[in-house]
């Protein structure tokens, strides 16, 4: 996964192109969907150089109400659609659900955020370096951004994580791992460390990531589509594209299911959303406590990216991307906004940035 949500936190980039017609994004749709004209307008700035077949799902949340919109490139044409239930891959978003796993684990007094992961996991880090779970959370734990094997030049990316299970990730934490820095010191965004967190919470609980994810978030939340298992979505799935609009692979996660496993729908996200403008939430509260401070304008709560907007806006941010896959989400708990975009373009090639600029500027109109 991409790291996108440090190095287009702040990226507006304008898509360009010619002769792409606009057949059925018109006014009347706006006006059912509820889209203003400027927001019809930026997707379909986004859009219309992308691939046929690409799908773009958005839930646009604007003062405590959920609205859909869908459009898909079929004929180089673009076209309105429904697709707030169809399935995708979320990527990196998922990193706040397993975030969100800790959070939960904490207010019930199960753990405390600073304990150390060596109390759990059965083995010994290498050089005995000791990671706390708040640092797997907020990417200060100093491990590197994938393990060495996965990050060979050679590797495949159409499927990388799949063969990476539990005994590949002991034999590299014991005997390969190669820190980037020490504990603590600085936030390095990780792969790693986010799905080491998943493993971790798996074996404090004695339970699988599938089945803590559904018992403490998805049930909760009447997520009823969302699972890390595509056997049980494989009817709603939309499948993942490359830049040119061939298929290619889902990702299977292995032992890092936690770093970005997750599949979804912009109708799940949006109820996620929505619990967030809950007051009394502690869980998700203490997922969007600033823990570790960049700069005047950003921080790290348990895996979202907390930004201050030039307009003063606080805005809580993950994005994500897998090979067949690039999402964004966004919410304003002050103002009880969010901005969520899902769509079956590939993570791994400039298009990507399209997708995940669409997100900030939609929240933009929402203000």
């Amino acid at each position: 996964m991409k790291n996108y949500l440090f190095i287009l936190a702040l990226l507006l980039i304008a898509c360009k192109g010619k002769g792409q017609t606009r057949e059925a994004i018109n006014a009347q749709d706006e006006q059912k969907k509820g889209l203003t004209k400027e927001q019809s307008d930026l997707i379909f700035e986004k859009v219309k150089m992308f691939p046929n077949q690409t799908q773009i799902a958005i839930a646009i949340v604007s003062d405590g109400e959920a609205k859909y919109f869908g459009v898909k490139r079929e004929n180089d044409s673009i076209l309105t659609i429904e697709n707030h239930k169809k399935v995708f891959e979320i990527g990196s978003i998922t990193k706040v659900f397993t975030a969100t796993l800790l959070a939960n684990f904490v207010v019930n007094g199960k753990i405390g955020l600073d304990d150390n992961i060596n109390d759990f996991i059965g083995f010994k880090i290498k050089d005995n370096i000791k990671i706390s779970l708040k640092q797997l959370a907020t990417h200060t734990s100093g491990l590197p951004r994938v393990p060495e094997s996965l990050s060979s030049p050679s590797l495949s990316l159409e499927n990388p994580y799949k063969n990476f299970g539990e005994q590949e990730l002991k034999r590299y934490l014991t005997e390969k791992l190669v820190m980037l820095q020490n504990p603590g010191e600085k936030s390095e965004y990780s792969n790693l460390g986010a799905g080491l967190l998943g493993f971790v919470l798996g074996k404090i609980d004695n339970s699988s990531y599938e089945d803590l994810i559904q018992t403490k978030i998805f049930e909760k939340y009447s997520m009823l589509s969302s699972t890390t298992i595509r056997s049980k979505i494989r009817d709603k799935l939309v499948m993942g594209l490359n830049e040119n609009g061939k298929e290619v692979p889902n990702w299977d996660m292995g032992v890092l299911m936690g770093a970005g496993g997750i599949l979804s729908t912009s109708e799940d996200l949006s109820k996620f959303a929505l619990a967030h403008f809950e007051d009394n939430n502690k869980d998700l509260a203490l997922t969007r406590t600033p823990h570790h401070r960049a700069t005047d304008d950003f921080a790290t709560g348990l895996a979202w990216g907390v930004i201050k907007t030039e307009s003063g806006a606080k805005w809580y941010w993950h994005n994500g991307g897998t090979g067949g896959y690039t999402s964004s989400m966004i919410m304003d708990t002050e103002e009880k906004n969010s901005v969520i975009v899902l769509s079956n373009i590939t993570a791994l090639g400039a298009m990507a940035s399209e997708v995940m600029s669409l997100c900030p500027e939609l929240m933009k109109t929402l203000r």
